[in-house]
């Protein structure tokens, strides 16, 4: 029997499989794929944005290097300069609703504060470079990958998950559904899923144009729509509101996307060849739970949405950071009452606000004799300061707060990059899975106490360059703060806060 069984072998069930093994749990990835290679994944209709966030996961767990050399990006220009001693002012932004946003106009100061790090922007990436990365790691730490199985029944009992997929059967004690936006786990499971009905029909090609220049590159929204054209040769996106009226089993024919980027578009353009095609839709729909017995759902598989904004990765990631250490604790058996079902708690919430994100884009894109004053007082409100920061507090993925019952500024979030002036960094003292104690004071105040967990806390003591204003701090192992000290930090309620998170003190 395995410790975990995962449905899916994308970008979150492989994350999600590292997280798993690298605490030593037995976990099989079942994929229903036969090959790891597909056009769909690589660019450029693979192409996916990786927002600051999640570059910071992946730095906290030694990834980020990789994961921008596999990306072509020089993994010098997503972090900071390595002497610096503030957080420098964000580069780049993104859109709203095809509006871009200027990064120059957040205000840092309304933002909880950072320290700088390797890990400052987001950047582009693909579903094909992604899931390199994601599967070298997970097969170097013991996950087992098993392609050409895509999941057919699902049966659970008091003490495990019996799994059927390609016609092998898979026993294991809990089972994650990372199946994707039609996971087959979640319908099987009986999962509720629930949101709002699509508005438009996306299209995503490859084509060969008779002649590129009647398409500027970038967004376009125009009366009957939205089309986007990208630097990559022949890639074109469109949005068509046709309350999603395109039937998915028909064929993607050339005729049929040239004449409606036509009437998006109000050109003649024509489209010698297609070479590579796709759907979507705006549907917005998410379960309302992550966990039904001993069967939890991760990534698109528990919410999906339109790809406005570029959030699905991302926020799969955040799912898999939050349940990984969790679900192994579980399975290890020192998991404190309760530590499970605050995967949902936490992560529900956070899959809801992405969803209205995305609608709103929606709402604000759709075609009609109001849109244009709509767009137009949104472009407004939007290029405000106040604007912008909201845009990027909301997409940036650095500022999600988890409610834990503190009022301590810090706790609930994701922690500032500390450093020590030795040059240890708290992201590299994350990379193994372990919850930290950062301890600033003078006098190693929590030594003692931090021995009780000493199997699952990695203790760090010294002067930092920066601890802004804190004597010490209790980082889970996602990278949130789940307490903070004083400048003379209190052993016992250091104490109270490890049980809480990390079981009972070890005999």
């Amino acid at each position: 029997m395995h410790d975990v069984v995962i449905a899916g072998g994308g970008p979150v069930g492989l994350f999600l499989a590292g997280e798993l093994a690298l605490t030593g749990c037995s976990v099989v990835v079942l994929e229903r794929d036969p090959e790891t290679a597909s056009p769909l994944k690589a660019l450029p209709l693979g192409l996916r944005g990786l927002n600051a966030g999640a570059a910071e996961t992946l730095y906290r767990r030694g990834l980020l290097e990789a994961m921008a050399q596999a990306s072509g990006v020089d993994p010098q220009k997503v972090g900071a300069d390595p002497e610096a001693t503030e957080a420098p002012s964000p580069r780049e932004l993104g859109h709203f609703a095809g509006m871009t946003l200027t990064a120059a106009d957040i205000d840092t100061a309304a933002l909880p504060p950072r320290l700088p790090s390797p890990a400052m922007e987001g950047f582009m990436t693909s579903l094909e470079a992604a899931g390199t990365v994601l599967c070298e790691r997970a097969t170097a730490l013991g996950a087992e990958i098993i392609r050409n199985a895509p999941v057919a029944t699902v049966a659970q009992d008091a003490g495990s998950v019996l799994v059927t997929a390609g016609g092998q059967e898979y026993r294991g004690r809990w089972l994650v559904g990372c199946d994707g936006g039609r996971s087959t786990v979640r319908r099987l499971a009986g999962f509720d899923f629930v949101g709002t009905e699509p508005l438009f029909t996306g299209y995503v090609a490859k084509v060969a144009f008779a002649d590129p220049g009647q398409l500027p590159l970038g967004f376009h929204l125009t009366p009957n729509g939205m089309y986007l054209r990208t630097p990559f040769e022949g890639h074109v996106g469109m949005m068509d509101f046709d309350g999603a009226a395109f039937d998915r089993s028909r064929p993607l024919t050339r005729e049929h996307l040239q004449a409606v980027l036509r009437r998006i578009s109000g050109t003649d353009v024509t489209l010698n060849e297609v070479r590579l095609a796709s759907t979507f839709t705006d549907r917005a729909m998410q379960t309302t739970t992550y966990r039904k017995g001993r069967v939890l759902l991760s990534g698109d598989s528990a919410h999906i949405h339109s790809p406005l904004g570029g959030q699905g990765l991302n926020l799969g990631i955040g799912d898999a950071v939050n349940l990984g250490w969790k679900l192994a604790a579980t399975v290890h058996g020192w998991a404190p009452e309760g530590l499970l079902d605050t995967y949902t708690t936490e992560r529900h919430p956070v899959g809801a606000a992405v969803l209205d994100w995305s609608r709103a884009q929606v709402a604000t894109m759709k075609p009609g004799p109001n849109a244009p004053a709509l767009r137009r007082l949104v472009h407004d409100l939007m290029r405000t300061t106040d604007g912008t920061t909201h845009a990027y507090r909301n997409t940036s993925g650095l500022f999600h707060h988890y409610d834990l019952g503190s009022e301590q500024p810090f706790v609930g979030r994701t922690a500032p990059d500390f450093r020590f002036e030795d040059g240890t960094r708290l992201g590299e003292l994350l990379r193994q899975g372990q919850a930290v104690v950062l301890d600033f004071s003078t006098d190693r105040a929590l030594h003692t106490a931090a021995k009780a967990w000493a199997a699952r806390i990695r203790y760090a003591a010294g002067p930092a360059r920066n601890d802004l204003g804190l004597g010490a701090a209790l980082i889970r192992p996602d990278g949130v703060v789940a307490w903070t000290g004083e400048p003379a930090p209190d052993p016992d309620a250091f104490g109270q806060a490890a049980a809480r998170w990390l079981g009972a003190p070890q005999s």
